[in-house]
Order: C-alpha cells, then structure tokens, then sequence
C-alpha cells in the first residue's frame, strides 16, 4: 500500500526507548542534545521579532516563486551584498535539499555526502529516490576531506557533491586548499557544489576560513544558508540557496528552480515580509548563541585532565562537540551507560556515521551550569570505566 520511498525503520533505538521510559517515570534527566535554541534559555528580543510579523504587508499574497523581492535585497545585503536575483528562497534548509536534488537528479542518480555527517541526508535522498554515497572525513588532529576517495566515489551517475561547511557534527570548516580541490573536481567531472553554510557565522577561533562559496564563478555552486542557525530562529521557517558560476549555466539552474518554487510556493508571507527586523533581531541572539557555545566549548576542555583517557576532539565551530570516549564500549552501549548511570543523554557517534565505535556528540547550546553539570558527570563515569 505505501511507496517505497517511505520504508524506513519505525522502531526505536535503545536509546530513545529508554530515554523515553525514564521520562515517563518522571526522571530527571540533563540533555546534553539540545538543539533547539528556542528552548535553549537565550534573552530572546521579543518585542522586536513580533512587531517584524505584524508587518501589514503579510495580509497580502502576492507570491514571487524566488521569494519576495524584498525579502530577497535584505537578505543579499545580509550576505555580503550579492545579487539577490542569485537567491531563492525556501522554507527550510531541509526544503532547499530537497529542490536542489529535484534540480540536479533523475532517479536513481547519486549526490556525494560527508562521513561524520547528519543523519537527515538519508530521509532526504530516499524521498527524493536518490542514492548517497558518503566520502570520508579523516582525522589527524583536526578534520580533513579525503579528496582521491571523493574522486574515486564520483561515478557516471554522480551528479553533485555536498560540502557542510562547517561540517555537522564535527564542525570542520573546509579550507581554502580543500574547496580548491572540490572545485577542480567538480570541474573535471561536470559535478554541481552544495555547500551546506547554515553554522558559518558560529566559529571558535579568529582563523581566515571562507565563510561562504557564493562568489564561485567557474563551478556551478550552490550555498545554502537561513534563520533557523543564522538568527537563532528556526520556528520562522525561511531559508536561502544562494546560486553560483558560470553565467548561462547559474542562469539556467534560477529560471529550473524558479519553477521548483512556484509549484510548492512554501514561504509564509509574514516571514518575508518582516524578514529586515527579523535579521536585525537576529543579530543580538547570535551573538548570545556565540558566546554560549564559545563559553561551553571551554567549559568542556577544561575538565579533562592531563591523565584521562578520553578527548575532545577539535572542532572549528558549529554548535557541538565530539568525544572520543574510552574504548572499553561501543558509543551506542557509551550513551545508553550515561543515561542509566548518570542520567546525561548524549548522541551516539554511529547516529552520524563515525567510523569507529567510542565517539559521542554533545550539543553546546544548554544553559552553562547545566553542560558544565553534564560533563562533569560524564567526565567522572569515563574516569570510573577506562
């Protein structure tokens, strides 16, 4: 009776059923997951953000299938000053895939995605009847691309390539010797660029990375950005792909997706039309995001000591961490003892396709002295179990 498409595993993992029953004993439990910064303590500017959706504009459809034009001209100022006719917008970053593999894919075509990557990328791909193949990320004291496994990986039927940028879970940005690999690559082998920039604005160093690929002229790029991480307001629910390259070839991927757009039409005018305040507004809570994951990220370096037997292992930015734990367990059998011992829940490494068993995600969003709280915990059970 129901497509392929949608013949996904429905049971739990161990544990989200345990996590689910402690909750519903009452338990408490500190989660060190949280990724939802709406819920994440910030001082958010509530006057500011309501009286941007009160805008009179937005009791006017008017629809535009590239997203309203103003929209668009705040958004390219926000950017950095690009051509807003290079923008489309779209109600999500998850939408923006989902057109991009509309654009670029026929059935049973094959996009390349990073390994530690997010795990959405599957559920994406198959509704969209679009096979993945992951490329490693290798680590050698701070994440890098595998570029001859990249360029092994790219088939006939291989039609583009993502680049998170930083990537998500291990918050590598992509360096200027690395996007100078993708971008021959792609050029040799007629390959578009994804490149995923929602965390770029969330670094932990001062270091020269490029934050955004949207001035690409010689590969057809496509970068993707959108309030949800940019001004801490993913309920607002806009986002942009911003397109890139040769001329006639950039030219051509607006006018195809600009019918995309204009079929599904998805991006509530409220939003667009209050989206200069909401950018305003969106300033003071990445700064509040920044200091906090900064501030977190600190907070978890501290508490190792010089004779543990786990790391944290280096990130650029983004909002998590990654722990290598001691390898005495496999990191599903890691998270499911600090939930029981410690009640703290933290991410498997194999929820994001991690290579070996003992590596754990924590989000850096929570509330200081409750992620200071939840890796002390952690930190005292991986000393008591090495």
């Amino acid at each position: 009776m129901f497509s392929e498409r949608t013949t996904w595993e429905l049971r739990p993992s161990r544990l989200a059923e345990r996590l689910a029953a402690m909750r519903a004993a009452g338990e408490t439990v500190l989660d060190l997951t949280e990724s939802n910064p709406t819920r994440a303590g910030f001082a958010y500017p509530r006057e500011a953000i309501l009286e941007a959706l009160a805008n009179p504009k937005g009791l006017v459809y008017d629809p535009d299938p590239r997203g309203l034009l103003s929209a668009r001209r705040a958004i390219a100022a926000s950017q950095g000053g690009i051509d807003p006719s290079r923008i489309v917008l779209a109600a999500s970053t998850s939408e923006a895939y989902s057109w991009l593999f509309k654009l670029l894919c026929g059935e049973g075509d094959e996009i390349l995605i990073p390994a530690p990557g997010y795990p959405l990328f599957d559920f994406l791909a198959k509704l969209e009847s679009v096979r993945l193949a992951r490329y490693p990320l290798f680590y050698d004291g701070a994440w890098r691309l595998d570029i001859d496994a990249i360029a092994r990986l790219a088939g006939p039927r291989t039609r583009a390539v993502v680049a998170v940028h930083p990537n998500n879970p291990t918050g590598s940005f992509l360096t200027h010797q690395e996007i100078d690999a993708l971008r021959t690559l792609a050029r040799e082998r007629n390959l578009a660029i994804v490149s995923d920039e929602v965390f770029a604005a969330y670094s932990f160093t001062e270091e020269a990375f490029s934050p955004t690929l949207a001035g690409e002229t010689s590969v057809l790029t496509f970068s993707l950005g959108g309030l949800s991480k940019e001004a801490g307001l993913p309920q607002m629910k806009l986002s942009w792909i911003v397109a890139s390259g040769p001329e006639a070839l950039r030219d051509e991927a607006l006018e195809r997706l600009e019918i995309i757009g204009d079929t599904f039409l998805s991006v509530g005018t409220p939003v667009q039309a209050g989206i200069e305040p909401l950018l305003r507004a969106g300033e003071s809570v990445r700064r509040m995001i920044l200091d906090r994951v900064r501030a977190n990220r600190d907070a978890l370096l501290g508490a190792r000591r010089a004779e543990d037997a786990w790391e944290c292992l280096h990130t650029d930015g983004g909002w998590y961490a990654v722990l290598r734990a001691p390898r005495v367990m496999s990191d599903e059998d890691w998270a499911l003892d600090l939930l029981e011992s410690e009640h703290v829940h933290v991410h498997p490494g194999d929820l994001f396709d991690f290579p070996t068993d003992g590596c754990l995600v924590v989000s850096l969003l929570p509330p200081a002295d409750r992620f200071r709280e939840g890796i002390a915990r952690i930190s005292a059970r991986f000393r008591a179990r090495a």
